[in-house]
């Protein structure tokens, strides 16, 4: 060490303590609110959106004990009525009454399909079967299929 330099004798230089994470700036509290308050928005409309589809998933549950009950016995004819009648009070519950009621045959057959949300492609001797006297089972299962897919995809208006 040299006694004439002045610098020899000082102190090693000391660090500051680290700044600690707590309390956070303002800004990340800001930003904490924003998070919950846009985690809450989601959560509430997928609340929402999961109750306004209940009847959905009611009309699913519904057309997959059609399903299982015409596997068992083989009536077709019950079946398409089952089938048909789900169909019309999905679109009961769907749509307004009066957009909806009346209507059979042909225009019945066009309201699915225009509500379809792809290509739906319904046939009218199908779903006019409880009219008929006997009806064979061909194009029941895809029938049965489109009624899952409509029952699943058709577009309401908000």
């Amino acid at each position: 060490m040299n006694p004439a330099d002045p610098l020899a004798q000082l102190h090693p230089l000391r660090e500051p303590a680290a700044i600690g994470w707590w309390p956070p700036a303002p800004g990340w509290w800001l930003l904490l609110a924003l998070v919950i308050v846009g985690l809450a928005a989601v959560a509430w409309g997928g609340l929402r959106r999961y109750r306004r589809n209940a009847y959905r998933r009611r009309g699913l549950a519904q057309l997959a004990q059609i399903r299982s009950r015409w596997l068992a016995d083989n009536n077709h004819l019950r079946c398409l009525s089952e089938a048909n009648a789900l169909l019309k009070a999905v679109a009961l519950r769907a749509y307004p009454v009066r957009d909806v009621a009346g209507i059979s045959g042909r225009d019945w057959q066009d309201f699915l399909d225009q509500t379809m949300a792809g290509n739906a492609g319904f046939e009218l001797r199908l779903l006019q079967a409880q009219y008929l006297g006997e009806v064979d089972g061909q194009g029941l299962d895809e029938h049965l299929h489109q009624c899952a897919s409509w029952i699943k995809r058709h577009r309401v208006s908000a």
